[in-house]
């Protein structure tokens, strides 16, 4: 038995039993589900990925994003949540689900992923906020399980030690993997024996970082361990990435590096936008959306796409709005538009003339767009 649920696109959900339940913290807990032997294929996942869960909460139906913890040499499917307020759908997900309970679950989704590399000597530097610890964790697993050669370097801020949610598991992989995996945590709102790890990560705390932790390498004299830094992850709240991910940037990471996972809806470009476009004004704007076609105009070219037809009150799907989660993505099938920052479609996604509304202006004085892909 399945149901298919329109999210942007068509996504496959199935009933899945709670088989564990735990508090974590006293606002994050854990959901670990069984997998039937006829949905192994379905639940096959890659490590960074997330599932969708349908619920009722407060008598509404809800639909919410969460990563996965476990990595996929587990066999299982792990997720961690955090309970934001008392009245919110975490909330009354904890409260009324239970061991032995049916959810629906969706196939996993996802792009914040890396390419492994078991043959290859690499060094990764993680950066996380809180319960964007999630995906993180379930990489970390997944690159020393399966790359003997990789080394691994967590930076883990949160408010308090009260709130770090899944340190035993961590601590476990430092103590198993101590030459390949070192973990330092921060806390903003608790007072630390050493100054360095008090306060938000942030560009100064990210500088100090590099000097401080990230300098010297044993494995070649001539350089740092920044310099040998080949991909950086990072998780959490929109405003953290945007500060981090425009450090790493400035000091010599490539774009194509840098990987992050938003957690919430933000409305800021993660790097500042660096061209200027002539203007256009009065666009012609047709597109497709579950089989209903839609006609408006566009006041001019000075706002995204995406923006501009949600100011209008259409019921476009999006999520993030930062070119990361792909809810937004479509077809351009006429005109012309320029893709700001993308970090989700493929090199063959854009090809084909997928865009991502979110993170693209029109340069054309009217365009065509599909949102039904699937």
């Amino acid at each position: 038995m399945e149901q298919q649920i329109y999210k942007g696109k068509l996504i496959q959900f199935h009933p899945l039993k709670i088989a564990k339940k735990e508090e974590l913290t006293k606002n994050t807990f854990s959901l670990e589900f069984d997998i039937p032997e006829n949905l192994k294929e379905n639940f096959r996942f890659e490590a960074g990925q997330f599932v969708s869960i349908r619920f009722q909460a407060n008598g509404k139906e809800v639909i919410n994003d969460y990563s996965m913890t476990s990595a996929p040499y587990e066999g299982k499917i792990c997720l961690g949540i955090k309970v934001n307020s008392p009245e919110g759908a975490a909330s009354q997900l904890f409260q009324n689900y239970n061991i032995g309970d049916e959810l629906w679950v969706s196939d996993p989704g996802g792009r914040f992923t890396l390419v492994s590399k078991p043959s290859e000597f690499r060094t990764i530097v993680a950066f996380a906020a809180g319960i964007g610890i999630t995906p993180i964790l379930s990489h970390f697993k997944n690159i020393l399980h399966n790359e003997p050669r990789t080394r691994l370097f967590l930076f883990f801020g949160n408010k308090s030690s009260d709130d770090l949610v899944y340190r035993d598991q961590l601590d476990t992989l430092a103590r198993t993997c101590g030459d390949r995996l070192q973990i330092f945590y921060f806390f903003s709102q608790e007072k630390t024996g050493d100054q360095f790890f008090y306060g938000r990560l942030d560009a100064k705390k990210l500088n100090l970082i590099i000097n401080q932790i990230l300098h010297l390498d044993d494995t070649d004299e001539e350089s740092t361990i920044w310099d040998a830094v080949d991909e950086v992850l990072i998780c959490g709240k929109g405003e953290m990435i945007k500060t981090l991910a425009n450090a790493c940037y400035h000091h010599g990471i490539p774009k194509k590096n840098i990987h992050f996972e938003l957690f919430e809806e933000f409305n800021d470009d993660i790097y500042p936008v660096e061209k200027e476009f002539p203007l256009i004004e009065d666009i012609e704007v047709e597109f497709t959306m579950l089989g209903k076609k839609y006609t408006t105009h566009l006041p001019d070219n000075k706002d995204k796409i995406l923006q501009q037809l949600l100011i209008q009150k259409f019921p476009v799907p999006y999520s993030c709005k930062s070119g990361i989660c792909g809810s937004c993505e479509c077809s351009l099938e006429e005109g012309e538009v320029e893709l700001l920052e993308n970090e989700y479609l493929t090199e063959k996604e854009e090809e084909q003339g997928h865009i991502l509304a979110c993170m693209s202006i029109v340069k054309s004085k009217k365009i065509k767009l599909n949102f039904d892909l699937s």
